[in-house]
């Protein structure tokens, strides 16, 4: 009789996992998943409109990302849009820029000194003309390290950088391909 209940148990639990396998759908794993991201997304709405103190969007959601990938594993990494360019060089050590070494005078962004050749010097640029905005972005009062991030990128793109010139009394647009570094 122990037996008969064993092997009726065994068949039960067999025929159990047979059916959940057999019937288990791909879109079973899709629906929960969409109805995951629909409650995150729920609940990142609700945090962004009631929270006490202002909220980030963009920082929260980093963590968020961040903290469900470090769950997996200690080597799967996201890489935000916006850092992309930095990760490609760190990892290649290649970058397009314009070619130039820029730097701060009378608290100024500068050409230092244009690359001959590359596209600064091709374009005419000269040491002392005053860096204004780089891609529509004021960059006076900003650190070297932050405009060059801004004008380096993709080879083959372009970055349209505003200059000032002493002894020109107007401002000039200029457009410039990013090349490929060369070691210098």
């Amino acid at each position: 009789m122990k037996k008969n209940v064993k092997k009726i148990a065994f068949f039960i639990v067999l025929i159990a996992s047979v059916t959940l396998v057999a019937f288990n759908r791909p879109d079973d794993k899709y629906f929960e998943i969409a109805k995951n991201i629909d409650i995150f997304a729920s609940l990142f709405k609700e945090v962004n409109a009631y929270y006490v103190d202002e909220v980030n969007p963009n920082q929260v959601m980093k963590k968020g990302i961040d903290a469900m990938l470090e769950s997996l594993d200690p080597y799967t990494n996201y890489i935000p849009e916006d850092e992309i360019e930095d990760f490609r060089t760190m990892t290649t050590g290649q970058y397009g820029g314009i070619g130039a070494v820029i730097g701060k005078r009378n608290e100024r962004p500068i050409i230092l000194m244009p690359y001959e050749g590359f596209p600064a010097h091709k374009a005419g640029l000269m040491v002392g003309d005053e860096i204004v905005s780089v891609d529509g972005i004021e960059v006076t009062s900003k650190a070297t390290s932050d405009i060059s991030k801004l004008l380096k990128g993709q080879s083959n793109t372009q970055v349209k950088v505003v200059v000032k010139r002493l002894g020109v009394s107007e401002k000039f647009e200029v457009v410039l391909t990013r090349e490929k570094n060369q070691d210098r």
